[in-house]
């Protein structure tokens, strides 16, 4: 059996409104993930937040092993998305019992990827908005060329800055993935999620060849 701890940051309370709700749904949450994964011991912070953003709602991360944040916006406190931001961050929380998130940006495509997933798996219904980003014209080439790159720039794939739509990253993790599990049916995100992410970077650039967006093959030299 798990063992969690929550700590609620409450001491301005500004989580007192919806403080049974947030321990309800963190407790299905938990529960509902653990049919499907050995979910590792783990603390869960919850904080307050005022953001008013479209997707300020809820905001999750998974810092460390054995550790989940989550900062919330309560007066706009939906249980059932709190629930399925919980379950990506375990997704998270599995895989550092494994190779961790990743350094690389093909190891962040993959870890985000299974963690959409792992969220289809627990509880159902469509992908998630972050999921299913429509990303820029270039953007699969330009993954392909960084993909073992650990200087990459996070905020850049997956948080919006600069010239790619936020979310471009989880996109692209998340298609990898699918693409993998049309392709083996009997596996599942929460049996691939401490799995290496190197397998996948041929996902890739298969999905990226089908849109015009690999690297043309090299001319043949003239002899």
């Amino acid at each position: 059996m798990t063992l969690w701890t929550i700590h609620l940051l409450n001491a301005r309370h500004a989580l007192t409104p919806v403080l049974s709700e947030v321990r309800q749904a963190s407790r299905d949450a938990v529960a509902r993930a653990s049919n499907h994964a050995d979910l590792p011991d783990f603390d869960l912070v919850v904080r307050a937040q005022q953001d008013r953003s479209a997707d300020g709602a809820i905001q999750g991360q998974a810092p460390a092993p054995g550790v989940i944040e989550i900062a919330l916006t309560p007066d706009r406190f939906d249980p059932a998305l709190f629930a399925r931001a919980l379950v990506r961050q375990m997704a998270h929380l599995v895989r550092w019992t494994g190779p961790g998130y990743g350094r690389s940006l093909g190891e962040a495509l993959v870890s985000e990827g299974l963690a959409g997933h792992f969220v289809l798996q627990v509880m159902g219904g469509q992908p998630d908005g972050v999921d299913t980003v429509r990303p820029a014209q270039g953007a699969m080439r330009q993954a392909m060329n960084e993909w073992a790159r650990r200087d990459y720039d996070h905020a850049r794939w997956f948080g919006g800055k600069g010239d790619l739509r936020r979310g471009t990253g989880n996109s692209l993790g998340h298609r990898i993935l699918a693409e993998h599990l049309a392709e083996r049916p009997g596996d599942t995100a929460a049996a691939l999620a401490t799995a290496p992410a190197e397998p996948f970077r041929q996902i890739l650039r298969r999905l990226a060849g089908a849109e015009g967006q690999a690297d043309p093959e090299p001319a043949p030299s003239e002899g």
